[in-house]
């Protein structure tokens, strides 16, 4: 920070028969300072340094909040960004920086208390791990351009090594597809799980989607990806600005998922594909309630609460396969593997590939917009079935044979 020049006004004074130049500054409590030194530069000197750091203080002292700055930047950002990318930043900033280091000064932090506010996000996911690093460094060179603080703590901050490698994705196999949809059908899954296994929809993709968006009735059905949902506060938003321009694309339906919606479109009052009851987009718990009926048909150990001589007392459930439900008669546990949305997604790629789908066709589909995805998703894929692997080294060696 820049200090202000100004004209010495020297006196001096005697002390143990040596005499010094002496001057005072005015603190900020308004508390005067002497200084002395035993020539006028060396007391010019000392006096430049104490104003400097005054004014540093009053500086550190004037200067916002972290959750202040925050609350800025996101504002700003919301000028330039899509919609969908700035719901991410506002999630990532108010559940991993804000919490632990909101109420600092922005201007007192070092690099040290980030790294400290890391320690619980390196918990997390390494891709959330290493978004909450970038938004951190946006966040604070935002901050020194604008002249909020006079240095950035985050010029040597490293993603590196930070998070929870995630284990690779892991498609349904074909067994698994048809137990899962034996167990859910009639129920109110059914239509999001077949739209996620034989369309590859994002979940946000599903349930944004509009009847007016599905064509039954062409000579090749298809749907068409121009809605996204979200969820603020719990309430759900249909946004038509979508992730990326890549996620806008039309999907061929399959005769299974065709006939699929053509039985849920007879029975739907809503414009949604997938809705609750009173036809509106599902809130965020509504969501969860709906793949709540799979995840209790999973064998996964799950615990509960019971009230026993006013204690609470918590009990662990360990469901046996083909059991029914203790509590519920129509629940039977029927699956031994757990399920996600986003894998539905994966084993609708998955499948696309198997069939030798090119590349690009792959990439369209699935609404990537770097084939780099793609294309790491078709190297771990395409020969992770041991015969794939054998035609594909015999096709490759048969020419040796032949000479």
């Amino acid at each position: 920070m820049a200090t202000k020049k100004r004209i010495p006004r020297y006196g001096t004074v005697t002390i143990g028969g040596h005499t010094y130049y002496r001057t005072t500054v005015t603190d900020n409590e308004g508390k005067q300072i002497s200084l002395y030194g035993k020539t006028r530069q060396e007391l010019y000197d000392k006096e430049l340094d104490a104003i400097e750091k005054i004014e540093n203080e009053q500086f550190r002292k004037k200067s916002p909040t972290v959750k202040e700055y925050c609350e800025k930047w996101l504002l700003m950002q919301s000028v330039h960004v899509r919609t969908t990318t700035l719901t991410d930043y506002t999630s990532k900033v108010r559940r991993n920086i804000i919490p632990y280091i909101g109420e600092m000064r922005i201007a007192d932090v070092t690099l040290d208390d980030i790294q400290l506010a890391l320690v619980p996000v390196s918990k997390k996911s390494a891709s959330v791990y290493k978004s909450v690093i970038v938004i951190y460094r946006c966040i604070f060179r935002a901050a020194l351009e604008s002249r909020v603080i006079d240095h950035d703590p985050t010029v040597h901050l490293s993603a590196k090594g930070g998070g929870v490698p995630q284990e690779d994705k892991k498609a349904l196999t074909d067994e698994q597809v048809e137990r899962l949809l034996s167990a859910i059908r009639g129920l109110p899954p059914y239509v999001f799980v077949m739209l996620g296994l034989y369309a590859g929809l994002r979940r946000e993709e599903i349930l944004g989607l509009k009847w007016d968006s599905v064509y039954l009735d062409e000579d090749a059905p298809y749907l068409t990806v121009r809605r996204a949902w979200h969820t603020e506060s719990n309430r759900p938003i249909i946004l038509t600005e979508l992730k990326t321009k890549a996620a806008e694309r039309n999907i061929p339906l399959p005769d299974c998922l065709a006939e699929c919606l053509r039985e849920a479109k007879t029975n739907s009052t809503s414009e949604y594909v997938v809705a609750n009851r009173d036809g509106d987009p599902l809130s965020y718990t509504q969501f969860k309630r709906l793949w709540q009926y799979i995840v209790t048909r999973t064998t996964k150990e799950r615990c509960y609460y019971r009230y026993e001589n006013g204690v609470r007392v918590k009990h662990i459930v360990t469901p046996k396969l083909g059991e029914k439900a203790a509590h519920n008669g129509k629940v039977v546990y029927s699956l031994d593997f757990e399920v996600t949305p986003h894998q539905l997604r994966h084993t609708y790629i998955t499948n696309l590939i198997h069939a030798s789908v090119d590349p690009k066709t792959v990439q369209y589909l699935a609404g990537h917009e770097s084939s780099k995805i793609t294309m790491d998703i078709y190297a771990k894929v395409k020969y992770n079935r041991p015969d794939d692997v054998v035609k594909a080294m015999g096709c490759a060696f048969s020419q040796w044979d032949a000479s």
